[in-house]
């Protein structure tokens, strides 16, 4: 292949590369969406137990609001760390400020009552260096991509540690 790399990932102009792509799809709602349809017809456990299904309370409406993530950690049985790509402007991350009960699909668990906590900063950067070395190519795939959709580079991303009722019951 002739030229520079960023010249390969060009096609009239427009990068093509993967991570390029990957941020053009986290930009496309329709994408991102598709695995909440999934979740809806019983079909989640496809996604194992890196990707779980969060109901949420809409800060301003009230309604029900569903996003799909990427776990990052599993400290334990009951508790799951997922992260937010878009930062603390993501809406799920915003509405689990204003109210951090929310329901957790996940494997084949459904609609397990959780409860939000919202990690700090050292607890999130730690949770990150463990996904960072548990999957590599994974994050690099997932940063650059994250980078290429928000415009600038993530050093740090906020966390939240969800923890889910045992038995589908929260104390």
């Amino acid at each position: 292949m002739k030229g520079t790399p960023s010249e390969q990932h060009r096609v009239g102009g427009m990068d093509i590369s993967p991570s390029a792509l990957a941020a053009r799809a986290l930009r496309t709602r329709a994408l991102v969406r598709a695995p909440i349809t999934l979740y809806r017809h019983d079909l989640g456990w496809i996604f194992g137990q890196r990707i779980l299904m969060l109901e949420h309370t809409g800060r301003r409406s009230g309604q029900a609001r569903f996003a799909c993530l990427e776990v990052v950690g599993r400290p334990g049985p009951e508790r799951v760390i997922i992260v937010s790509g878009f930062g603390e402007r993501a809406e799920w991350y915003r509405n689990l400020l204003a109210d951090p009960r929310c329901t957790v699909s996940i494997g084949r668990r459904r609609r397990v009552p959780a409860r939000a906590r919202f990690m700090t900063a050292d607890e999130a950067s730690a949770a990150l260096d463990r996904y960072q070395q548990a999957h590599p190519v994974a994050w690099d795939r997932l940063r650059q991509a994250i980078e290429k959709a928000v415009g600038h580079p993530v050093n740090q991303l906020p966390m939240v540690g969800l923890l889910l009722a045992p038995g589908g019951k929260l104390a």
